[in-house]
């Protein structure tokens, strides 16, 4: 994993977005540096999409800058080495957002219309999807919460999905896998209680186009789906000095009520976590 080395003493925000490379991720990506903040933006193969991220932040004139990084969750030295980078390259490091993730196309590209069920899938993709999704939340936390807590203030957000896909028939092992989160996501929340670190998750409320939907679907299904930067306003509130003490929860995209001041919005969007 290589970063450029340049240390920067900007007292901006600093937000680490895993999988900042396309859909969701980089929906967020953009939104955060566009809100000021700068952002390391992890992918685990596909550098030129995290490179264009941070290129068309550069190009837009903004003063936020987004490193790009090849990094894996699934591997513990590439999670310390990004929390390293971010560190080096900003000086500070006050978000994680746990955005990484492998879905269902890895079991079947026609998991939508032909669900696979769990005795079928082979146990090789049922590490890969547990692997990121469950353990790479914890590894990239785990290295970026004593940074935090040396700060006395942070945010983990863990992007999460709808309860409906956590018990879907045929969804194994994603379905397990985001299930898995929430509990993470209640769990860390606990210990980090008084901290002022938080832990929430954040889901859009319905299907979204990404990159996990697989190539078979129409394009008429997908122009239904939802675009990834749904996320953003809720994401930005949740980093806010306004959410400070919002923790344990879980806020969906869907109910975020534009217009109004970002408490209420936030009201109308939280729910408890879990399932």
């Amino acid at each position: 994993m290589k970063s450029d080395g340049k240390a920067s003493h900007d007292q901006r925000r600093v937000a680490i977005v895993t999988g900042g490379g396309r859909g969701i991720g980089r929906a967020m990506a953009l939104g955060l540096a566009r809100a000021g903040i700068h952002v390391v933006a992890t992918a685990a193969r596909e550098r030129t999409e995290v490179e264009a991220v941070a290129e068309e932040v550069r190009q837009s004139g903004s003063k936020s800058r987004v490193l790009p990084l090849v990094a894996d969750v699934t591997h513990e030295d590439d999670c310390a080495a990004v929390v390293d980078a971010a560190v080096a390259r900003f000086g500070q490091l006050d978000i994680l957002v746990n955005n990484a993730g492998r879905g269902m196309k890895y079991v079947s590209n026609e998991f939508l219309t032909e669900p696979t069920r769990f005795w079928e899938v082979a146990p090789e993709t049922w590490r890969l999807v547990i692997d990121t999704n469950v353990n790479g939340p914890f590894l990239m936390a785990r290295h970026a919460v004593p940074v935090m807590l040396n700060a006395g203030w942070g945010r983990i957000v863990n992007v999460s999905v709808s309860q409906g896909t956590m018990r879907r028939r045929g969804f194994s092992p994603y379905g397990p896998s985001k299930a898995a989160l929430e509990s993470e996501t209640i769990i860390w929340a606990q210990d980090l209680e008084g901290t002022g670190v938080t832990v929430n998750a954040l889901l859009p409320g319905g299907a979204t186009v990404t990159g996990m939907v697989p190539q078979t679907v129409s394009e008429q299904a997908k122009s239904a789906m939802l675009d990834p930067s749904i996320m953003v306003p809720p994401l930005l509130w949740l980093v806010s000095p306004e959410a400070d003490g919002v923790t344990g929860r879980r806020l969906v995209a869907t109910k975020w009520q534009a217009g109004t001041d970002g408490r209420s919005a936030a009201a109308a969007a939280t729910e408890q976590a879990g399932w």
